[in-house]
């Protein structure tokens, strides 16, 4: 089974992406920060991650450069999420490593799309 990694430090968006990603059959595990999706990431090694862009203690960029200079979760694609459409930040975040990004809100065709270029 596919394993998911979400990253959100928003509650009810958190609950939302996870209900609806266990419902399309994945495994999914949650963490509210990125010190913690940091730790779970390295812990579990999930097929795929989703990470907010703005949080407490490590943003989505220091998250997602923490794990690209892990031997062991540098090859894990990586979306972001975010409430910002801004095109320069997208182009950063390709040009450190992620696969893409959602922004907020998305629909859940969009994130259906992106799980289906992966699994």
């Amino acid at each position: 089974m596919k394993q998911v990694l979400v990253i959100e430090d928003e509650a009810p968006i958190r609950a939302n992406l996870v209900r609806f990603l266990r419902l399309e059959g994945y495994t999914v595990s949650e963490a509210h920060d990125g010190e913690e999706g940091v730790r779970l990431a390295t812990e579990l090694r999930p097929n795929l991650i989703i990470c907010d862009y703005m949080m407490p203690k490590k943003d989505g960029f220091e998250v997602l450069e923490a794990l690209k200079q892990n031997p062991d979760t540098q090859h894990i694609p990586f979306y972001f999420l975010s409430a910002s459409a801004e095109p320069e930040r997208l182009e950063v975040a390709i040009g450190k490593g992620a696969n893409g990004y959602l922004t907020k809100p998305f629909s859940l065709d969009q994130l259906r799309t992106m799980l289906a270029n992966h699994f």
